[in-house]
């Protein structure tokens, strides 16, 4: 497997808050990572800087586990290990308050995978032509549209469309959602910030991953091509891993 990470700070920000790491552990599996920060006068960064940092060094502690059920288990309590370092410098420190960060995770092996994640920082998986989102935004706008009080075209432009019910670091205590997924030969996953998804449409997201004449660092270059194309108002962070075969296992990762 192989994975792709791009990040920008986009046109308007000055700080890019984003942060991300992929690679492949010592035990095989490969894992990504995307945080996106918030908080102002730069706690943001430091937010989601702090996440990161926290799962990596979990990741890279990580043991084989008997069963997918105990190995979704473990990854939500490294999710909530890396909420309470967050929250804990917030608590510690005023010019922090209340900065928090959204996550999204994905770590692989074989067959199977784990998708983890708190905010509206998103995955997606490519499988035979079809895009299909795997999280579930924590957001109003999302909790309003699935109660029926806002149609999805209202909610694309509604004003509080970015506003979280959930959040890494903001609180003692968070709920995490994580999802056993299996994974096949020639899937992709995607791991980008609201910067990218709230500005590309799915269609054209889908465009890019299936267009065969580009590899996987053109096609995440052109996917933050198009969100600066589009406005570029967040920064913008995209993570791609492929499962390309044996042919490419000895091919680097990028982080």
């Amino acid at each position: 497997m192989r994975t792709v990470l791009q990040s920008h700070v986009g046109k308007v920000r000055q700080v890019n808050e984003d942060q991300a790491w992929s690679g492949r552990l010592l035990n095989g599996h490969t894992a990504a990572i995307v945080a996106d920060g918030m908080g102002g006068h730069r706690a943001g960064d430091v937010a989601s800087g702090l996440a990161v940092d926290s799962l990596v060094q979990s990741l890279k502690a990580w043991e084989q586990a008997a069963s997918a059920k105990e190995a979704a288990s473990r990854l939500r309590d490294m999710i909530r290990k890396a909420n309470s370092v967050v929250y804990e410098t917030a608590s510690l420190n005023e010019q922090y308050h209340n900065m928090g960060t959204t996550v999204v995770m994905a770590l692989l092996d074989g067959n199977t995978g784990l998708i983890g994640h708190i905010g509206d920082s998103r995955a997606y998986r490519l499988r035979s032509g079809r895009l299909e989102q795997l999280t579930e935004d924590h957001t109003l706008v999302n909790e309003l549209t699935k109660s029926g009080q806002l149609s999805p075209e209202e909610a694309a432009r509604h004003p509080r469309r970015n506003v979280l019910t959930r959040a890494l670091g903001t609180d003692r205590e968070v709920e995490v959602d994580v999802q056993i997924i299996d994974w096949q030969l020639g899937d992709r996953i995607v791991l980008c910030s609201d910067g990218l998804s709230g500005l590309v449409e799915p269609q054209d997201l889908l465009a890019t991953l299936e267009d065969s004449g580009a590899n996987l660092e053109q096609q995440a270059q052109r996917l933050i091509d198009l969100a600066l194309a589009a406005g570029g108002d967040d920064n913008i962070t995209v993570v791609l891993v492929a499962d390309e075969g044996k042919a490419s296992a000895a091919g680097g990762d990028t982080a």
